[in-house]
């Protein structure tokens, strides 16, 4: 069964009353309550699920107990699905204000046009930028253990990083691969004790605490990757299979800021309690906004997007009523 919620069909030009900018929970939330609110609601982006596609099993939203994030994602559809939300899988380029309506440009269909915006784009892969990352990318190096440690069984991989992805990622990869070197630049881990304390008890997980990975080799698969002792200086060369990059992400400032979307230091958007930006007509939600970003959660990603959803509502009932 395709990710992709079933749509009405999409046509270049079409006119909506909000259209919402990416397809992780944020952007389902408020499709879902757009739709509700009997708007002609399009969702533009290109992973529907978004990061939910990297996850294993969803147990800490209400009411999904130990559900695959993939099935999340499909029941996610079916709800976008009920209420005749328009789908369309695309890469949004900009979006800009003309007259009394936003026109927005995608990549491939050309562009479309809105009452309202909601951005709800999530965040990126942070790189580690060594040599052989990008030669090896898709034949050894992955970002997303939880995707493809199937891929790794029998095999002996690194996993780097300190936080929860990381952690959990080597406590997944280590129930294929027959050795996991577990690499992370401090001495403590970020991530939450308990996942800590689960990694721990595998016998074929190796902490390399205080090291970082200076360097990635192979021929047309990666075959060894060469880390650094912080504390004495010491390069290991460890023979290996594979290596997840698993170092958090970075919001997209660049397209943010192109889009005249106020940002905080970092590139985080800008939203008040409402998720109303800089810019009147367009809202925000989810993991790319300055909110929260030390608990990014599916749950605060669909409450957000919920009002995101109700706050653009409002903008277009008053923008009607001569109000905006």
């Amino acid at each position: 069964m395709s990710l992709f919620p079933k749509s009405p069909p999409v046509k270049p030009g079409d006119k909506y009353d909000v259209i919402i900018i990416g397809m992780g929970p944020a952007a389902y939330s408020a499709a879902l309550y757009s739709a509700r609110y009997v708007l002609k609601t399009l969702m533009i982006g290109e992973t529907p699920g978004g990061q939910l596609t990297e996850a294993g099993d969803l147990d800490d939203y209400l009411g999904l107990i130990s559900t695959p994030a993939l099935e999340a994602i499909k029941i996610f559809n079916k709800h976008v699905e009920k209420y005749g939300v328009h789908a369309l899988v695309d890469f949004v380029e900009s979006f800009r204000k003309e007259g009394d309506q936003f026109v927005v440009k995608t990549k491939r269909k050309g562009e479309f046009y809105a009452d309202a915006i909601i951005v709800a784009i999530g965040v990126k892969r942070r790189k580690l930028g060594v040599p052989g990352e990008a030669e090896f990318t898709g034949r050894g190096v992955s970002y997303c253990a939880i995707c493809d440690a199937a891929l790794f069984k029998n095999k002996r991989v690194v996993v780097v990083g300190g936080g929860d992805s990381a952690v959990e990622g080597a406590e997944i990869v280590s129930r294929y691969a027959t050795q996991v070197y577990l690499v992370h630049r401090r001495d403590e881990f970020r991530a939450q004790p308990i996942n800590v304390e689960s990694v721990k008890k595998k016998n074929n997980v190796t902490f390399l605490l205080s090291h970082v990975v200076k360097e990635i080799r192979g021929d047309k698969v990666v075959r060894q990757v060469v880390v650094q002792d912080l504390k004495t200086g010491e390069l290991k060369t460890l023979d290996v299979d594979g290596i997840f990059i698993e170092i958090g992400h970075e919001p997209a400032k660049e397209w943010v800021t192109s889009n005249g979307l106020a940002t905080d230091n970092e590139g985080y958007i800008l939203v008040d309690e409402w998720m109303r930006t800089n810019v009147p007509g367009v809202f925000a939600a989810g993991d790319c906004i300055a909110m929260l970003k030390g608990f990014r959660q599916v749950a605060t990603a669909v409450g957000q997007g919920a009002v995101a959803a109700y706050s653009a509502y409002k903008y277009i009932v008053e923008k009607r009523a001569g109000k905006k």
